[in-house]
């Protein structure tokens, strides 16, 4: 069986800390894999307010969407863990844009994860263009 192999990109974007919380815990004992994805949410959610933004769907006129996730398990980590969250721009288009995490505690590598982000006009329910402003901030 093949396995998602994520290859991070070089043009690191954003660094956050968070710290697994016990309901991060499922039955195995250590971070669940549901709670990844809510971790990279939250990182990508303080990346954008870092650049002054208020929320995902407020971005200099238009919102973002979720259009795929891939997840590669890489380590364990564990109630009360630190884990470092490093966003990365990947492959970018006039209408999406491809942000990867590299999700680390410690020394230890806890897993990658690659999300492919759409503009989204939320009135006319369609993919629209990237605002100009905001790719001049990130590229």
């Amino acid at each position: 069986m093949s396995r998602i192999k994520i290859q991070l990109p070089k043009k690191e974007l954003f660094q956050t800390k968070l710290t697994v919380a016990i309901s991060d815990i499922n039955y195995g004992g250590h971070l669940g894999n549901d709670k990844v994805l809510s971790m990279v949410h939250e990182a990508r959610f303080r990346w954008l307010r870092s650049l002054g933004y208020k929320d995902e769907i407020s971005i200099d006129g238009v919102g973002t969407i979720q259009v795929d996730t891939g997840i590669q398990y890489k380590g364990e980590a564990f109630h009360g863990d630190e884990i470092l969250i490093t966003i990365y721009l990947g492959d970018t288009t006039a209408r999406s844009m491809d942000l990867y995490y590299h999700l680390t505690c410690k020394t230890k590598e806890i897993a990658r994860v690659k999300t492919g982000i759409a503009f989204f006009d939320y009135t006319e329910r369609k993919v629209t263009m990237m605002p100009d402003a905001f790719r001049e901030k990130v590229m």
